[in-house]
């Protein structure tokens, strides 16, 4: 099934804990990526399904796996916790894709390992669905990200707040390293381990660096980078990770670990979803910051190895971290720049883009329907988008600027529409479509979690058979809070 090439179990015996699955009373297969298994020359037999959910589920380890939980730290709501690692998560191996890229195989439920902290190291199945639907979401937006290859249900109980059904979920990502990995090293003062994982990071990751003058102040400075563009990204769609630890900020440049993530409704800037967020610390805004706050942690780390020379290593890793923000305002004004048709560069872009923002703030207008009424708003058409208000006043006074900005240009309207279009969504994974369908698997139905998920495949397209996905939430509906789910 699996053409395994496991680098990461030829590491030293102190990056990982090499472990097995806990077999599982009664896999059954929910889900699986055909797509995603193709990409990842994954040959699966569909025609034995209890098969699959065998292997899918960790009841049966397939040949060449090497099962192992990696060790890492991390700085968890700005406290740092100095062992933390795969408490419900085992790698199974590596595969070489189609396209010659290496791509990690996980289990997310599959039974505890030696980092589980008195866990049970399984996962619920409300969480596992969460998860599917918001990697592939965020994967068919465009925007880097783990991705899921399967769903199995377990036939077990998991005891959370209350009793509920366990699953386990296949993940797939270029790799799990986190900035929280080289944490756990460096905490120890292993400067070796360190100096060994950003070698491994370089040229899995990186290898156009391998000839840097400096290939750690290089790594730092890609990473940083990559997190920067990421992020932007993130506010592009009204996305809130929720939970961005230190060890849950990959060194690939993947969103992961979507747990009490979950995208904006009505644009808030200061929104927070998740549960365990009662301070705020990664509400919609605060993420930009939050990512130059985790990549110093990661600078800290990286130290030893820049420079021998501490004080000329600190100078140099901060001119990483000061230029962060100048890295992730121009990918963020040229994303929003896009969203509102433009191609043209102008000083004050990022107040004319604040000047809208604003009025969408004051009104609570809805951030998806707002972008993608503008696009109808582009070819002359602005019934939409004022809908989107309740008092038009402020959008009134932005519109005859935007308009003349895109008339400046020169382009005609079907192009810019089209172009907008194609950067505005249609469709999102609404919270509550997502609540929707975990509420309807708990009692065995899955027919809304598959919906959901085709609907979600093309986020760009009209496609009428799925234009209640597009509708906006009532009071009713909408989701106030997400949670973990460990």
């Amino acid at each position: 099934m699996f053409q395994f090439d496991n680098s990461y179990a030829r590491l030293p015996d102190r990056f990982f804990a090499s472990v097995y699955p806990e077999p599982v009373e009664g896999p059954k297969l929910l889900r699986f990526n055909q797509k995603l298994a193709a990409e990842l020359g994954v040959e699966a037999d569909l025609s034995d399904p209890d098969r699959l959910a065998s292997v899918l589920s960790g009841n049966v380890v397939p040949q060449g796996a090497s099962p192992l939980a990696m060790a890492y730290a991390g700085h968890q709501f700005g406290n740092f916790v100095p062992q933390l690692g795969d408490g419900r998560a085992i790698l199974i191996g590596e595969v070489m894709d189609r396209a010659g890229q290496r791509r990690d195989i996980q289990w997310k439920g599959a039974g505890p390992t030696p980092f589980s902290r008195r866990g049970d190291g399984r996962a619920a199945l409300g969480p596992v669905i969460r998860e599917y639907v918001v990697s592939e979401a965020m994967h068919a937006l465009g925007i880097p990200a783990t991705r899921a290859l399967a769903a199995v249900s377990t036939g077990e109980l998991v005891q959370r707040e209350q009793e509920q059904q366990g699953a386990v979920f296949v993940r797939v990502a270029a790799s799990h390293v986190r900035v929280g990995t080289f944490q756990f090293f460096a905490a120890r003062g292993d400067t070796e381990g360190v100096r060994t994982l950003a070698n491994y990071v370089i040229e899995r990751h990186y290898p156009d660096l391998m000839g840097a003058q400096n290939p750690y102040l290089a790594l730092l400075q890609a990473v940083a980078d990559r997190q920067a563009e990421l992020i932007a990204r993130w506010l592009g769609v009204g996305f809130i990770h929720g939970v961005m630890n230190t060890d849950n900020m990959t060194i690939s440049g993947e969103t992961i670990d979507f747990g009490p993530c979950a995208f904006l409704d009505e644009y808030n800037p200061m929104k927070v979803f998740s549960s365990i967020d009662r301070q705020g610390r990664y509400a919609y805004r605060n993420q930009p910051g939050i990512g130059q706050w985790n990549i110093a942690r990661l600078a800290e780390a990286l130290v030893p190895l820049i420079d021998a020379d501490e004080e000329k290593a600190v100078e140099a890793a901060n001119a990483v971290l000061k230029a962060f923000g100048d890295t992730f305002q121009a990918h963020w004004i040229e994303l929003f720049r896009a969203k509102l048709g433009l191609v043209t560069a102008r000083d004050g872009d990022g107040d004319f883009v604040q000047g809208l923002l604003s009025a969408m703030e004051e009104n609570e207008a809805d951030f998806t329907r707002t972008f993608r009424a503008l696009c109808n708003a582009a070819e002359g058409h602005d019934d939409d988008l004022l809908a989107c208000f309740a008092d038009t006043a402020k959008l009134r006074e932005w519109l005859p600027k935007w308009n003349e900005r895109l008339a400046e240009e020169g382009r005609s309207p079907a192009d810019v529409a089209t172009e907008m279009r194609g950067v505005n969504p249609w469709l999102i994974a609404r919270n509550h479509r997502i609540e929707e369908a975990i509420a309807a698997a708990n009692y065995g139905d899955f027919s809304f979690f598959e919906k959901l998920v085709e609907a979600l495949e093309k986020p760009f397209e009209e496609r009428p058979e799925f234009a209640d996905y597009a509708i906006a939430p009532t009071a009713e509906q909408k989701v106030a809070r997400t949670f973990c789910g460990t």
